[in-house]
């Protein structure tokens, strides 16, 4: 138990640490303890009137946040949705995401100096990110939280970016395989240093290990 509390109490201290940076930097922090607060919070924080989409995330989904979203009847525009039609369909709402009132992410990795940093491979997650749609709520378990910008850096390249190329694919002949492919697929490195438009982008930090 008290190993718990420890654990609980580091959590809550970073957070606070991060939310007061991200103060600094125009953005708005906002801490969970657990995976269910942070469900509980992003759909009080979206009207259900509000055009919402996301982007790929597998953290979106192990706090059930994309089922939430279509079960309670939300505007969702979900890009998981169009797979099954091709290429063309997951364009078109990439497209449309862009003008949503809500979007909805999490970060390869956050530094405790509150930058953000994440890659993709054709830009879809990130350009909403950098501009489009009026609100950002990024949700981030703290395993993604490194000391510094360096350190997030290297976790997005060294760890993030192989955990989800094996995601799609998993049958590599070795690890310097997976890291080459992975190393191709970080076209787009984006550093979020803050905001324009104060409260825009919200950081939810979630007390727990969540996504790569």
């Amino acid at each position: 138990m008290n190993t718990i509390n420890t654990k609980e109490c580091y959590n809550a201290l970073l957070a606070q640490k991060l939310i007061e940076e991200f103060k600094k930097r125009n953005m708005e922090g906002l801490y969970c303890v657990s995976k269910e607060d942070a469900l509980k919070k992003v759909l009080e924080m979206i009207p259900k009137d509000s055009l919402v989409s996301c982007g790929s995330s597998v953290t979106l989904d192990e706090i059930g946040l994309r089922a939430a979203l279509k079960s309670e009847g939300y505007n969702f525009l979900d890009p998981k949705d169009a797979q099954a039609q091709g290429a063309s369909a997951m364009e078109k709402i990439a497209h449309q995401a862009l003008s949503a009132d809500y979007f909805l992410m999490s970060s390869n990795a956050i530094s405790a100096t509150g930058e953000m940093v994440n890659a993709d491979g054709i830009g879809n997650r990130v350009a909403p990110l950098i501009f489009g749609p009026k609100n950002i709520i990024v949700i981030a378990g703290i395993n993604k939280v490194e000391p510094n910008l360096e350190a997030a850096i290297l976790r997005v390249k060294n760890y993030a970016a192989q955990m989800i190329c094996l995601a799609f694919k998993k049958d590599y002949s070795n690890f310097d395989d997976l890291s080459k492919v992975a190393e191709d697929s970080c076209n787009q490195l984006v550093i979020t240093s803050g905001s324009v438009f104060k409260g825009r982008i919200k950081v939810i930090i979630v007390g727990e290990s969540l996504g790569y």
